[in-house]
């Protein structure tokens, strides 16, 4: 039943800075529609990860429509939900639940986002060979996302070597034997001099996590970069990258693209992205698209 009143949230570690609640706020205010979105945040609470489940009930007790996940509650959060979307249950990851009947589904949009930001905004990239830096939840999307667009072969890296082999047997069950490999952060360096382009999928960049993942001398000028941190839009990667020569993506984009699918499971209401990625401009400063 489409209503006209949503209670939703967003669960994860120092989320303080979040845009979602105004992305899906403004959204529904342009439709005629009440939505409050309220920010549930581990670290204010001081709770740990794994209390994502006992997040998850109260939030359903309480009336809640639905939740975003993010970090790092993303895969710990699957063994509480009644059932998975396909492509949440193909990541083992899920960045939204929706409450539905008293059960809790699990779906996961940052697939869906990332894939439509990287075609907006580098649509002529060569994707022959990708290096991926980070293996969590986020990574495990803009792999599947990067392999469904057409990539020939992902090299996941990871500071926890175990996590990137996991994810690149995952994504060679999925896709493909020889679509992907799990390489030690050691070797990034020559990786990127021979790639065509890498993802950042870790919260390095953050405002809570400055910094860069990998030194910016490796990157190649010529090659692309493609981030998913969004505030700051300009993070250090993207402004060095964007020194350097190379064609960058920031994370505007895919925080736009996965929040307006997630609307649409909240709300049934089909959202204007046009208008959310001119919002999230505003918030977040200039940018959410290509540079080069």
């Amino acid at each position: 039943m489409v209503k006209d009143s949503y209670l939703v949230g967003l669960i994860g570690a120092g989320i303080g800075p979040s845009l979602s609640p105004a992305l899906h706020e403004r959204e529904a205010d342009r439709q005629g529609l009440r939505c409050l979105y309220r920010l549930i945040d581990i670290d204010e609470l001081g709770v740990a990860p794994d209390a994502v489940g006992e997040l998850v009930r109260a939030a359903r007790d309480l009336g809640f429509d639905g939740l975003n996940i993010t970090h790092p509650c993303k895969q710990l959060v699957i063994e509480h939900l009644d059932a998975l979307a396909p492509q949440a249950r193909a990541l083992g990851a899920v960045n939204t639940v929706v409450f539905d009947g008293g059960r809790a589904v699990g779906h996961n949009t940052d697939v869906t986002g990332f894939a439509a930001s990287f075609a907006r905004g580098l649509p002529d990239a060569p994707l022959e060979r990708v290096v991926q830096w980070g293996a969590g939840g986020a990574g495990a999307a803009v792999a599947h996302a990067l392999l469904t667009l057409g990539a020939g072969h992902i090299t996941v890296v990871d500071a926890l070597p175990d996590r990137a082999g996991a994810l690149a047997a995952a994504l060679d069950r999925h896709f493909g034997a020889g679509r992907a490999t799990a390489a030690p952060p050691d070797r990034v360096a020559a990786l990127l001099d021979a790639a065509d382009g890498v993802v950042h999928a870790t919260p390095t960049g953050m405002a809570a996590h400055p910094g860069t993942p990998f030194a910016a001398e490796s990157l190649r000028p010529g090659s692309w970069v493609a981030e998913v941190v969004y505030r700051p839009l300009e993070t250090e990667l993207v402004r060095a990258a964007r020194e350097r020569g190379c064609a960058v993506l920031d994370g505007g984009g895919m925080a736009v693209f996965q929040a307006a699918d997630a609307f649409r499971l909240f709300t049934g209401r089909e959202p204007d992205t046009a208008r959310m990625l001119a919002d999230i401009a505003e918030l977040a400063g200039a940018g959410t698209g290509a540079h080069r």
